[in-house]
């Protein structure tokens, strides 16, 4: 399925193959062990031009459409390690866009051009202890003094967190709810700002870390548009991101098939190859049916969200079905390795566990849930995220 793939998306591709090749697939394991992606990772993707795909020409960037981040996030996967693709657009799709979106020039012009090179890695701070896909329920919060905004709180689960040179924090300026939310870019150095790392089970090269904001006073012209204005540019994000996580997903669970029809083939038991016997051709041959069907809705999301279409329920479809099917993928495909399922030398084993964070990330399937009944005339409530 092509739709939107023109000759120069399959040259992108082809680019980066040769870097995934070269560059990202030898170094996989040691990333993982590491619990990070180092720095010269982001360094090489921006001397390519592969981190600014979506930004404004102005910026360094190449104003291009998201099946470019579509071929990225594909060609990233084909590493083995989630994490990657992960670390790669918590920068490049979402720490920075929501700065082009919403930030003033001067903004734009600090932190864009050197994020594009590879120079500066960003992160993006929502989520909270007490907050996470409700995201109007956020309670750190930023007070102006002068100058200043003083901030005091915390954020978890942040991706790039303890790498990042600067965290687009989302903050409360007013009342309660999305209407006294704004957005604040804080550097690393903030004095007051201290991260510590989590120990996730799954996705171990990409870091992930709990933040903390302590009288941390950051220059108002940190600010991204108007004060109390920033739950709008936030939620323009999300369809992006749950987009990212579609394709993540369904890329992941290529290759878990991939994995599992070769085991398949060479393994041999009671005399013959596992796939010989009819259960595991009919199971296989169900794993495959599904992820042709999440790659269809994924590819009806993208295609509606490049021409502009509302799209917001069909996206939500796309994240709810592949990330959901990914979980039964990976138990099929990890079924077939039987013990080398659970060996952290196993490819298998890595993508059986990375899939286990997909349900959640980016709006739970409770929350996506709810709005798909809200976009479908199901419920009463609308406007969910």
């Amino acid at each position: 399925m092509t739709l939107g793939f023109t000759e120069d998306h399959d040259q992108f591709r082809r680019s980066l193959k040769t870097f995934v090749e070269r560059e990202v697939t030898p170094n996989v394991l040691e990333w993982e062990r590491e619990g990070q992606v180092p720095r010269s990772f982001f360094k090489k993707l921006g001397d390519l031009g592969f981190l600014g795909i979506r930004l404004g020409e102005e910026y360094g960037g190449s104003g291009l459409d998201f099946w470019y981040t579509t071929v990225m996030v594909q060609e990233l996967m084909q590493c083995g390690s989630v994490g990657v693709p992960v670390a790669a657009m918590a920068h490049a799709e979402f720490a920075t866009r929501i700065i082009e979106r919403a930030g003033s020039d001067e903004l734009k012009k600090e932190f864009l051009g050197p994020a594009v090179a590879g120079d500066i890695i960003g992160a993006l701070g929502v989520t909270e202890p007490g907050a996470g896909s409700d995201v109007a329920a956020i309670r750190t919060k930023a007070v102006r003094d002068g100058d200043d905004y003083i901030i005091n709180g915390s954020k978890t689960f942040i991706t790039n967190g303890t790498i990042a040179d600067f965290i687009t924090t989302a903050v409360r300026t007013g009342g309660a709810g999305h209407g006294g939310m704004s957005l604040i870019v804080v550097p690393a150095d903030t004095k007051g700002l201290t991260r510590k790392r989590l120990q996730k089970i799954g996705t171990h090269s990409s870091d992930t870390a709990e933040l903390f904001y302590e009288d941390c006073r950051v220059p108002a012209r940190y600010l991204l548009g108007p004060e109390n204005g920033g739950f709008k540019p936030l939620m323009q994000g999300f369809e992006g991101e749950r987009l990212v996580l579609s394709v993540i997903a369904c890329a992941q669970m290529r290759l878990m098939f991939e994995a599992a029809r070769q085991h398949g083939h060479d393994r041999k038991i009671f005399g013959q190859s596992v796939l010989d016997f009819q259960v595991w051709q009919h199971r296989l041959a169900d794993v495959i049916t599904n992820i042709e069907a999440a790659e269809a809705l994924m590819y009806r999301g993208i295609d509606l969200y490049v021409r502009g279409e509302p799209c917001n329920a069909e996206i939500s479809m796309s994240k709810l079905f592949a990330t959901e099917t990914a979980l039964t993928v990976a138990r099929e495909c990890a079924q077939i390795h039987g013990g080398m399922s659970h060996m952290e030398e196993c490819g298998m084993a890595r993508l059986y566990r990375d899939s286990l964070a997909f349900t959640i990330g980016a709006g739970t399937s409770e929350v996506l849930r709810t709005i798909i009944a809200g976009d479908m005339g199901l419920s009463r409530r609308r406007g969910a995220s």
